[in-house]
């Protein structure tokens, strides 16, 4: 079948792909990129403006010229089906066999990752779309290597919250009016075009989580997005919800813009922890002293300013009746070693017990072992409530300057931490050129906004001239090379796998220009 026109698919056809790429989803991907491209390309440009001011001494506060929202009286949609108990949310990339063990697990979301946690290889692309109808019509099945069947049955299911691509992301494999389709609008079309009806007709709806916004005027196009695709598609109005993730400094300050513009789509925020730490680094790399982090691993969520952005996280969304949920544990069980399954339980049960007692509705895990030890403990605060949205936390007021306080964070900044982020930053490149977004790292599961810490933390420390606590080094391009070099030689395999790793690594860790997302260059060298 012939796309239409204006719409080139360069990547290949493979079985069944003619069920997505149908010309009838092809039209409706490039009537999204007509309509909102333009301004989704200006929106990144007023990214780099206000980057840009941010490096020329600027800081980031609350916004004057939307006080009337902060200060106004308004609230979010009530909670959409399948999304009014949300205690235990699962993630993960939307492979056959994850999606039915994320499905069947327990939780009462899956939040089915097209973005950090999968590599936007044409085939996971299209792949995971067909992954996604088929789990909505509960006929997907996997049979592994070794015969073992899986299937999603006749059970209870979680409920599918789709993650697209950020705004930054392109598709190259699908192209309109000559343009590269955007990363964002493909991921969200091609589902909605196939599963917002079949969604419906269960009882449920077409549910997303959007990623990496920096402002409230990105919320402000996604809600023109789907006005827009609802309209097309014939769907009410209201009926697809969205969860922000709140993950980027600057949209710490703008909580409340973003719920309001999105207001009878919301549904609600979550901490995106990791990224967040990336994007503390990202906008404030050259400002010194006050904005240098300790080690990666040093960094935990009783941090000050970790500690204010998740306080006001909670009474935002319960002030509009929006839900708050918690973020991953990177920890990871091991069924094969029992120590270090222990501490990795006792690690989520910590790090879940506090976001439950802080006022969230739920949480993030990313293995199915932790399904239960998340749901135990929001059982026991949330009882046989869904949600704990009374809780409006009036307690709590957070200032810029909390938002800010950087530098009263602990830790020390040393070699062990130089090298894992060395370490992780190439084993995590070297499994993504390769197709998988997602991977077990010394015991905790690393993805692209872990692997963004990693290499933006060796960036400023070279950049700033850090001394090694320990050792009293200066970081420099030197000593990266030599620890690489160390690290790398500890790994098994051939060493010539993880070249192109180590190469690409170097480039957005090293280089003088900092590379917005490692993502993009990292795509540049995929088919």
């Amino acid at each position: 079948m012939q796309p239409p026109d204006g719409v080139v698919v360069t990547g290949p056809r493979h079985d069944r792909y003619e069920e997505i790429l149908t010309p009838q989803a092809l039209g409706f991907l490039a009537e999204l990129h007509r309509a909102f491209d333009a301004r989704r390309r200006d929106l990144l440009a007023r990214r780099a403006d206000r980057e840009a001011a941010l490096a020329a001494g600027e800081s980031l506060d609350f916004l004057p010229d939307t006080r009337h929202v902060r200060e106004g009286d308004w609230a979010v949609a009530p909670p959409a089906p399948g999304l009014v108990d949300r205690r235990v949310e699962i993630t993960g990339p939307t492979d056959p066999k994850m999606t039915i063990n994320a499905l069947t697990s327990g939780a009462k979301v899956w939040l089915a990752d097209l973005e950090d946690a999968n590599t936007p290889l044409w085939e996971n692309v299209v792949g995971g779309q067909l992954t996604l109808r088929d789990a909505v019509d509960r006929t997907l099945t996997f049979t592994s290597p070794d015969g073992r069947r899986y299937a999603l049955g006749d059970g209870e299911l979680a409920t599918i919250v789709v993650r697209p691509r950020g705004w930054h992301l392109t598709e190259k494999h699908i192209l309109v009016d000559g343009e590269r389709a955007s990363g964002s609008l493909v991921d969200f079309g091609l589902y909605l075009f196939h599963c917002a009806r079949r969604q419906l007709d269960r009882g449920s709806g077409p549910y997303f989580y959007l990623p990496k916004m920096e402002s409230h005027q990105e919320a402000r196009l996604w809600n023109d997005v789907f006005l827009f695709a609802q309209e097309r598609l014939g769907i009410p109005r209201g009926t697809i919800r969205a969860t922000v993730l709140i993950e980027t400094y600057p949209a710490a300050f703008e909580m409340e813009e973003i719920l309001y513009e999105l207001r009878e789509h919301s549904a609600g925020l979550n901490a995106g922890r990791w990224d967040f730490m990336f994007s503390v680094i990202k906008k404030f790399r050259t400002r010194g002293a006050d904005f240098l982090l300790p080690d990666r691993n040093a960094v935990t969520m009783t941090a000050p300013f970790m500690r204010a952005y998740t306080e006001l996280l909670v009474r935002t969304c319960h002030r509009r009746g929006a839900h708050a949920i918690g973020g991953m544990a990177a920890f990871i069980p091991s069924r094969r070693d029992p120590e270090v399954n222990e501490t990795a339980l006792a690690k989520v049960r910590e790090d879940k017990t506090r976001e439950a007692g802080d006022g969230f509705d739920g949480s993030w895990v990313a293995h199915p072992d932790l399904v239960p030890v998340c749901r135990e403990v929001f059982d026991a605060v949330l009882g046989d409530r869904p949600h704990q949205l009374d809780r409006t936390r009036d307690d709590v007021r957070v200032t810029a300057a909390q938002l800010l306080d950087v530098r009263s964070t602990r830790g020390r900044r040393t070699e062990a931490g130089l090298r894992n982020a060395i370490s992780v930053g190439v084993q995590y490149l070297a499994s993504w050129l390769r197709g998988t977004g997602a991977v077990a790292i010394f015991n905790l599961m690393e993805d692209a906004a872990t692997a963004e810490i990693s290499r933006s933390q060796v960036w400023q420390w070279l950049h700033g001239g850090v001394t090694l606590d320990d050792t009293g080094e200066k970081v420099d391009r030197a000593l990266v090379e030599r620890l690489a070099d160390e690290e790398l030689a500890k790994l098994s395999g051939d060493p010539a796998d993880l070249a192109p790793a180590r190469a690409l690594f170097m480039e957005v860790a090293v280089a003088d220009d900092f590379v917005d997302f490692l993502t993009l260059p990292a795509y540049e060298r995929m088919p």
